[in-house]
């Protein structure tokens, strides 16, 4: 059997090609066009693992598909291959945070780890956001200023409307002139960092704030 090889994110993005298609067929689309909407939410789909193996090629063809039923068996299929967000503990959460002597943790008992690209948690009681993420095979942490919004926006993580919170955080980049010089950075980003793991589809913008939060 195939070894776990698919990360929250690509299937996230492989239930929204999958959403492109019922809304095709729904509109009674031609023939044509419906499968040329296959055809090209297949590739995208293959493209996301340009290494995968020939068995994981068969598993992730979704062409041969035509139900809804069909569909959610294939979604159903693919869960049982998510790679989980990795297992960390409340003293490595402490030491990814040694400058924060009050730091309010997760309940990481009731976290599922198949379900999330990002650790995110907030503290209201401090008004800060905390964000883990593995970077480059490493576990890393930073923590923003979070200030909640009345109103829905584009949140940067996954690109997706919703309750979103303004949060900024202090870059590590310095210039060499100036000693006292720094950088903050400001998003608009899910209020629920939940329902963001479940929406997000790509790690792009994730990954370049981190780096420039932590100066990599």
């Amino acid at each position: 059997m195939t070894e776990k090889f698919i990360k929250n994110e690509q299937l996230n993005f492989i239930k929204k090609q999958i959403a492109f298609i019922k809304d095709s067929t729904k509109k009674n689309v031609a023939p044509t066009v419906l499968a040329t909407v296959i055809d090209l939410a297949n590739a995208k789909i293959l493209d996301l693992f340009p290494n995968a193996a020939l068995d994981q090629q068969e598993m992730l063809d979704l062409s041969r598909l035509k139900t809804d039923a069909e569909y959610e068996e294939y979604i159903q299929r693919l869960s049982a291959f998510l790679l989980p967000f990795p297992k960390i503990t409340e003293q490595q959460l402490k030491k990814m945070f040694p400058k924060n002597k009050k730091l309010k943790l997760p309940d990481l008992s009731n976290i599922d780890h198949s379900m999330l690209t990002y650790l995110s948690w907030n503290d209201l009681s401090s008004n800060k956001k905390l964000i883990v993420y593995e970077l480059d095979g490493k576990m890393v942490g930073i923590e923003c200023k979070f200030s909640p919004t009345s109103k829905k926006n584009i949140c940067s993580f996954c690109n997706c409307f919703s309750e979103v919170s303004y949060f900024s955080t202090v870059t590590k980049e310095k210039k060499h002139k100036n000693s006292d010089y720094y950088r903050a950075i400001g998003n608009l980003i899910c209020t629920d960092s939940s329902e963001c793991n479940k929406k997000i589809t790509d790690t792009e913008y994730l990954t370049t704030f981190l780096r420039d939060s932590l100066g990599m």
